[in-house]
């Protein structure tokens, strides 16, 4: 990989899940030194520092259905400002959370570099759950759980506006990676999308190496770039113990690596989320190191 100038955004939000925690984690990254080690590369590293984000105990929580939305779309609008000025320096927005729903944001702002260029993108959502609901379906309101559906399609509607494209992403050139617990009415949402998923179930049939190529080939078909959206709940607990939300038999240390080292030898990735370290859970930072190696390797890493 060419050297780059690498804009790191902390995004400290955590209003869109249940369990507080996961708005340390940019510090916790920064505590693993990922601007030192991105650096180290031979990219060019520029903190942007971390985006203001209100706490919940200020805020009143709103409809049960979207809790905290209306402050969540704020902090989404920012990041979407953030990164796009950034991508339109040239620049390549690591996007440090924070809980997912700022995916809202960053992905929206990725899309709009890419359609000023008269383009579309590609996105690669790795990830346990498909976040896919909508404030209907959700039994829990917690909009974390809505992001990609935002983004596909018109609910949440706070979240759905960002950006000037509607919707942000094309379904089929949306993949997600590493699934393995849905809601039953989530199921029938994701079915219907049009969506591509690769299961855990898939991964441990055709093997990562298969799976990374078809989804960077999924991703890549007609676009200007990917980004990638990576919640460090894909990978199982015994290796990323700090989520918010764990699940058991996730993706495995080398299979994770693999997939950013194929995204980074595609020289396609744009942007790069990774997001719901919850440093409260950790094991002495484990889950924010194991973040940092993986940022390395989609910018470019290698083993030899």
């Amino acid at each position: 990989m060419q050297p780059r100038t690498v804009h790191i955004i902390g995004v400290p939000l955590d209003l869109g899940q249940r369990r507080r925690g996961v708005d340390m984690g940019p510090s916790a990254l920064r505590i693993a030194g990922i601007d030192a080690q991105v650096a180290a590369l031979g990219h060019t590293v520029v903190d942007k520092g971390d985006l203001p984000v209100p706490i919940p105990e200020t805020c009143d929580p709103g409809e049960s259905r979207r809790k905290y939305v209306r402050e969540i779309a704020a902090v989404c609008a920012a990041l979407h400002t953030t990164s796009l000025a950034s991508l339109t320096q040239g620049a390549f927005p690591l996007v440090l959370g924070g809980d997912h729903s700022l995916g809202a944001g960053s992905v929206a702002a990725t899309a709009d570099w890419a359609a000023a260029r008269g383009e579309s993108i590609g996105l690669v959502w790795v990830d346990a759950h498909g976040d896919m609901n909508t404030p209907e379906s959700s039994l829990s309101g917690n909009v974390h759980g809505m992001p990609l559906a935002a983004l596909l399609g018109p609910e949440p509607s706070e979240l759905a506006r960002l950006g000037s494209r509607r919707p942000s992403v094309s379904p089929d050139r949306t993949v997600l990676v590493g699934i393995r617990h849905l809601d039953d009415l989530e199921k029938r949402i994701v079915r219907a999308s049009g969506v591509h998923v690769f299961t855990m179930k898939d991964i441990d049939r055709l093997g990562m190496a298969a799976v990374a190529q078809q989804a960077i080939a999924i991703a890549s078909r007609g676009t200007a770039g990917i980004h990638v959206s990576f919640d460090m709940d894909a990978c199982d607990p015994s290796i990323a113990p700090g989520v918010g939300t764990a699940v058991k038999g996730g993706i495995d240390y080398r299979e994770a690596h693999l997939l950013m080292e194929m995204l980074a030898d595609s020289g396609l990735v744009a942007a790069l989320d990774i997001v719901e370290i919850n440093p409260i859970l950790d094991a002495r930072n484990s889950t924010a190191e194991l973040g940092t190696e993986l940022a390395l390797s989609v910018l470019g890493q290698k083993i030899l």
